[in-house]
């Protein structure tokens, strides 16, 4: 049996690790075996820059923390080496990144499943994900869409002002 001290320290890691799964947006759980230290430092810079908290995680208090949770689905993939990366902010920046990475590491640096909107996603989907355009080209896409008409209607009545010399004669008034 462990020791009191050790006990208290494993529970505080679980209850900490279970605010983060329940606060989180999304979160993304990776087999990090194949990655090697510079990849890392990368890896984890741009996870940082995004507002993405990354960190390896125990697989025994991990699962402590999705039964509290209730992210049962996700107890198979919890062996091996694991790591977490969540996020409270935009849900598909995780997703995307580290999708991104496991395709430059030909395999070695895996997805093992991944969770949204308290729903336990696998593999697949997570890549599926990871190919969806961000929120601000989504914006950007809507907005020029919008904007098509009126700045088509603005070069019309430009070209007609034109051809009947308007625009000549407003310059010299």
């Amino acid at each position: 049996m462990p020791n009191a001290q050790v006990l208290s320290e494993k529970q505080a890691i679980v209850a900490a690790l279970t605010e983060r799964l329940q606060n989180a947006a999304s979160g993304v759980f990776v087999d990090y075996k194949g990655i090697n230290v510079a990849d890392d430092t990368k890896l984890r810079a741009e996870l940082r820059e995004a507002g993405i908290e990354y960190t390896v995680v125990k697989n025994t208090l991990t699962r402590f923390a999705i039964d509290k949770v209730g992210f049962n689905e996700l107890e198979p993939i919890l062996n091996g080496t694991t790591s977490l990366a969540t996020t409270t902010g935009d849900p598909i920046a995780p997703i995307r990144i580290i999708s991104q990475y496991a395709k430059k590491m030909n395999g070695m640096f895996e997805l093992k499943a991944g969770f949204m909107d308290g729903r336990v996603l696998p593999p697949d989907e997570l890549t599926k994900i990871a190919e969806l355009p961000s929120k601000e080209a989504l914006y950007a896409k809507v907005l020029g869409t919008m904007l098509a008409p009126i700045t088509s209607l603005a070069v019309v009545l430009g070209q007609i002002l034109e051809q009947k010399g308007g625009a000549a004669e407003a310059a010299a008034e």
